[in-house]
């Protein structure tokens, strides 16, 4: 990167205030449903962006770090009906290699509301099984979480299950030991292609969010897997949007056959074999007729890292069946800024990769950048609480700025796990918009990367 990149990108964060991460609201909470006419909260994106979450539910807080119990987040989450999961204690969580499931639907979980640091969950990921819910400002660190390797003990950081009306936004999703971020659900969830899709993941958000250093020789059965996000089969009406994919060797991210997405303005640094992929595995769709994938790829910008083969594309069509791709105003280049080339195929299907000339309609409130402006807009904004970010979100953006940094096999490789003391701070509900969960005052920040 050039010094002027360089400069750009820190004054974009000097300049950043917390109304880019909050917009502050006022209206009345609403009568609780799946859909409302008004947005998550202010910036919410896509098919899922109309989602109540836990609005107008009980505010449930989470008062302790352990693990479970009385006061802890599983405890919260597992509460039923409509509920804001809100934190007066922030630091660690130790999930204990243990996956949280979250099955209730209609909840909000508010990391904006935790004191300094804001909460981290460790050893563990979640999982997402249900409807309605809105995910904001955690951290989640997998890890490998003292495994030995290819154990078979893996982890997604997050990932939705058979989900619907789900956005994960402003997280930050690192040394996940299977994908950092994920939809899915079952490939084949009943008799015909239209049942498949409404009984698999569909109307999801993930946005602003920081996914990256997926562990590569780690615990995953399989051997190396370093990956960013993996869209099952039949997932639909899924958005990834504002997102920084960080030295992750594949999927940033991977459709998989007969997936419908959108893919705009994302920062993808040093991916290792291949950055946004699509490949229907035809041994996996056995007695099954192949459904042909959709996707939308506008304003995203590829830069080659240490890890980066010089050969490395943009996008990569795999495996059978028939793909519509639309691709506008995307950027690709080497360490040194040389263009990379945007398209590259491994597969023989006679269907393949059709181009849509016209442009198909944008989810809700998508207003694309230019990709030449993307860059410092996903710095300066993704991640979890970027008014207050901890040292690791803080390294993997100076490194990304600098081109520094590389694909890992464990978190020991970069400092291991994060330990914060517990901090305590009361939840004042006048002090938020309860309706959006956005703060009626400005919250303590950090001082920006420097």
């Amino acid at each position: 990167m050039t010094r002027s990149t360089v400069r750009t990108a820190f004054r974009s964060l000097a300049a950043m205030t917390l109304a880019m991460a909050f917009a502050v609201g006022a209206a009345a909470p609403a009568p609780h449903a799946s859909a409302t006419s008004q947005p998550a909260f202010p910036g919410a994106q896509g098919w899922a962006a109309h989602t109540p979450g836990g609005r107008g539910g009980r505010i449930v807080r989470v008062t302790t770090l352990a693990t479970e119990g009385p006061g802890s987040f599983l405890e919260a989450v597992n509460a039923k009906g409509p509920r804001i999961v809100v934190f007066e204690v922030g630091g660690v969580i130790d999930l204990q290699l243990k996956t949280v499931k979250i099955r209730e639907p209609f909840l909000t979980i508010a990391g904006q509301t935790a004191p300094q640091p804001g909460i981290t969950l460790i050893r563990g990921g979640i999982d997402i099984a249900t409807h309605d819910v809105v995910v904001r400002h955690i951290r989640v660190r997998p890890g490998e979480a003292g495994q030995a390797k290819r154990s078979g003990v893996d982890f997604d950081a997050i990932s939705t299950v058979g989900a619907r009306d789900v956005i994960v936004d402003h997280c930050s999703l690192t040394w996940a030991t299977d994908e950092n971020l994920s939809a899915s659900g079952p490939r084949f969830g009943g008799d015909t292609p239209e049942q498949w899709r409404a009984n698999t993941s569909h109307r999801i958000t993930f946005s602003n969010n920081l996914i990256a250093e997926g562990l590569a020789h780690s615990s995953h059965g399989k051997g190396e897997h370093s990956k960013g996000s993996l869209i099952h089969d039949n997932a639909r009406d899924i958005l990834i949007v504002g997102n920084l994919y960080a030295h992750n060797n594949e999927r940033n991210p991977m459709f998989k056959g007969g997936t419908q997405g959108t893919v705009i303005n994302n920062l993808i640094y040093n991916p290792g074999q291949r950055a946004v992929h699509y490949n229907l595995v035809a041994a996996e769709w056995e007695g099954h007729p192949y459904q042909d994938g959709r996707l939308s790829l506008i304003g995203n910008v590829m830069r080659g890292g240490p890890d980066t083969p010089q050969s490395a594309v943009f996008f990569m069509f795999g495996g059978s069946g028939g793909l519509d791709l639309y691709l506008h105003d995307n950027l690709a280049v080497d360490r040194i800024g040389q263009p990379l080339p945007m398209q590259g195929r491994y597969s023989t299907a006679p269907a393949g990769v059709r181009a849509l000339k016209t442009a198909p309609a944008l989810p809700f409130g998508v207003k694309p950048l230019a990709a030449r402006d993307v860059q410092d807009a996903v710095i300066a904004n993704a991640g979890a609480r970027p008014w207050d970010r901890d040292d690791i979100d803080r390294r993997i953006l100076a490194d990304t700025i600098e081109g520094r940094g590389e694909i890992i096999d464990s978190e020991q490789e970069v400092g291991g796990y994060p330990k914060h003391a517990e901090t305590r701070q009361a939840f004042v509900e006048a002090d938020w918009n309860l309706d959006t969960m956005e703060p009626l005052k400005p919250l303590p920040r950090r001082e920006p990367l420097r």
